[in-house]
């Protein structure tokens, strides 16, 4: 499975490598993408999450809770 945000749902993107010659191959932008894991207090348990950069920032602003929350109303599991 390709490397993905639970969050934010950020996925890899395409385009061109361009040459110094205008040659143009494929390339892949990848998220930058970290498995973290957080206590979760109204579950009791610890949770590991696939978060990019911007979504740890964003768990660290809105909390655990409100994070779950977002990923479960997205589909995911937890």
């Amino acid at each position: 499975m390709s490397a993905h945000c639970q969050l934010t749902g950020a996925r890899a993107g395409f385009g061109n490598t361009i040459s110094h010659s205008h040659r143009r191959t494929s390339r892949r932008f990848d998220p930058n993408v970290q498995r973290k894991r957080y206590w979760l207090p109204s579950e009791g348990r610890y949770v590991r999450l696939t978060l990019s950069a911007k979504a740890i920032k964003t768990v660290d602003s809105i909390g655990i809770e409100a994070a779950v929350a977002r990923i479960r109303a997205r589909g995911e599991k937890v």
